[in-house]
Formats: structure tokens, sequence, C-alpha cells
């Protein structure tokens, strides 16, 4: 194994462009962790975020973007058990996928799906582990109940569809185009709402109101969400894409007797998301086998593109997941 890797910098705060090439120390493995050889890592929001200065890194983290990859690993540190030197996983990351190596806790790694490449594996971790902890262990999503998740064509969106399917809700979903809305109708969505054309608190209340709504927009939607929340509904927040800070009626709540909650995946202890790991293994892992839930590939990058690949993804013309390809 080199001593030295490539991997794209934030060299400072700002748009696409800041993210530069540089030579770096291959990661060594602390007590607990691995070192994987990236072969593909995903591209996700809080990438984007981390690279215009909104977003720092937990302590110990590396200062590098990439949240999640695919990939063999290379090196055990010590206390590592169930997982040898050779093994393909997908794995969960602090930070650092944007790179040839990376260091990771072993307990946030998952075999890479019996049948699936490691394209489409790197695109697992950071939806799969927001999706299952946010809709099912958080959110409690029963067969029967009627789910809404917000933003349908994205990578968390398409993984939601599926999932929420897959376990038997009625799922609703939005997006900006009709093009868009037809992808969730594939997915497994009952409806999917144009958001330029309908409003989706008309859409869920005809049908009784959402048992539980998965929200990234934030701003007017939340008062809008819970609008569109069935009595004893939940609303489960993971990010604001339109601000965080609105005035809500509590007493809304108080009567229809909701729930409002929410979280973020990447300052969890590690304990935390070693538990969404194995529960991910258990429920989920056989539906990726079985074929019955995929993820929804958008497009690839060169990891020397990857300004390219954030691009793509701000401009929010994108269905499902994008990826730096590294060494396939």
């Amino acid at each position: 194994m080199s001593q030295t890797m490539t991997a794209m910098e934030i060299t400072k705060p700002g748009g696409p462009e800041v993210l530069q090439p540089v030579e770096r120390p291959v990661p060594e493995p602390a007590h607990g962790q691995v070192v994987i050889k990236v072969a593909y890592a995903g591209v996700n929001r809080p990438d984007a975020l981390q690279r215009a200065g909104k977003y720092a890194p937990p302590p110990n983290a590396s200062d590098l973007p990439g949240l999640e990859a695919s990939g063999e690993v290379v090196a055990l540190g010590e206390g590592v058990s169930g997982i040898a030197v050779g093994d393909k996983v997908c794995a969960l990351l602090p930070g650092g996928g944007y790179a040839e190596y990376v260091a990771t806790p072993a307990a946030h790694c998952l075999p890479v799906p019996d049948g699936m490449g490691m394209k489409e594996a790197a695109c697992l971790p950071e939806t799969f582990f927001t999706v299952w902890s946010n809709v099912f262990m958080r959110g409690g999503l029963k067969a029967g109940e009627r789910f809404l998740v917000h933003g349908g064509s994205s990578g968390i969106g398409t993984t939601a569809i599926q999932l929420a399917h897959a376990f038997g809700a009625r799922v609703f979903t939005t997006a900006g185009t009709d093009k868009k809305c037809a992808a969730c109708m594939d997915l497994g969505a009952e409806a999917a709402i144009n958001y330029r054309d309908m409003d989706f608190v008309d859409v869920l209340t005809a049908e009784g109101g959402a048992d539980l709504i998965l929200d990234m927009v934030g701003g007017d939607y939340i008062p809008r969400n819970i609008q569109a929340l069935a009595e004893d509904g939940r609303l489960v927040q993971i990010a604001f894409l339109q601000g965080p800070k609105v005035e809500v009626n509590f007493a809304t709540l108080m009567t229809r007797r909701l729930t409002m909650t929410g979280s973020t995946l990447r300052p969890q202890s590690d304990l935390a998301k070693a538990r969404i790991a194995q529960e991910l293994r258990e429920a989920v892992w056989p539906l990726l086998v079985a074929g019955r839930v995929a993820p929804v590939m958008d497009s690839t990058y060169p990891l020397a593109e990857a300004a390219a690949a954030h691009a793509r993804m701000e401009g929010s013309g994108h269905i499902g997941k994008i990826v730096l390809e590294i060494a396939p």
C-alpha cells in the first residue's frame, strides 16, 4: 500500500471550484477502525455544506469531504473482528471519502450486497442510514400508514420511497418536474405531487392526512407539514434547504397530538451508527440482495471532477445518486 494518496481538498469555503486535488498521507486505522481502498464515493448535500463552510466535521474526523464509499478493506486496526483484509464493503464515513484511501469504524461497514457493483454500493450508506434511522427507528413507520417524503427524486427521496413501499406503507411524495414525479411513481409512490402545480397540503388532507412526513426543506414547509399531518401524526426533520426558523402554533401540536422530531447523522456516536448498521444488515440488506430495493443512479464523475459533481447536485436537476469514481 502506498504511503501517499490523491484526495480532493476544500481549499477554502466557497463554491464547487474550491475543491482541488492534493497529496495526503494514507490514513492509518485507529482502534476499531479499518482502512478502505476506495472504489467509488457518494456525493451528498452535507459535502456541499461543508465545502461552503456551513457544516464543520466532528472532532477527530478527516477534514476531507465524503461521507460514504465502497471499496476493499486493506488494513485493520486493533480490536477489529468480523471483517478481514480483502473484504468488499460499503461504509458510512466520518469524512474523507473523496480520496484513494479512507479510515472508518469497522462497525460502520456493511458487505457489498451480492450481485451489486461497487458503484451502486457506494450510494447505500449515507442515504440508507439516514432513511432507516429517521423513517423507521425515529418515525416508527408502519405498514398501511400514509407516508409523505419531500424531494422524492433526491438520493434520500428515492431511498425513502422504496423502503416505505417495501414495508407496506402508502407513499406520497413531492418533486419539481413531471419527469421527476414519474420516476417517483416508478419506485412505488402512490402519488407524486408536482409542487409547482399542486399543493401537497390539499392532496394529503383529502387522504386523511399523513401519518409520517420526512422533510428536508424546512422554511415555510414546516407549518404546511403540520397542516398536512393526520391526528397523532409525526414530522421528522432532517435538513433545512429553506431555513430552520419559522413560527409554529404549538397549540395545534397539543390538540392534534402531533410529534415533531428530527436528527442529523454525522454527529451521532459511533455506537449509535453501529446500531443503525446492524438493523440495516438484518432488515434491509436482504431486500437489496433480492433486488426489491436498489439505489437510483444519476451520474458518475472522476475524482478530479468533484467540482462538476457538486455543481450537478446543487443544480437540482439530478434524479438519484451522484458518485465519484476513484479506483473501480
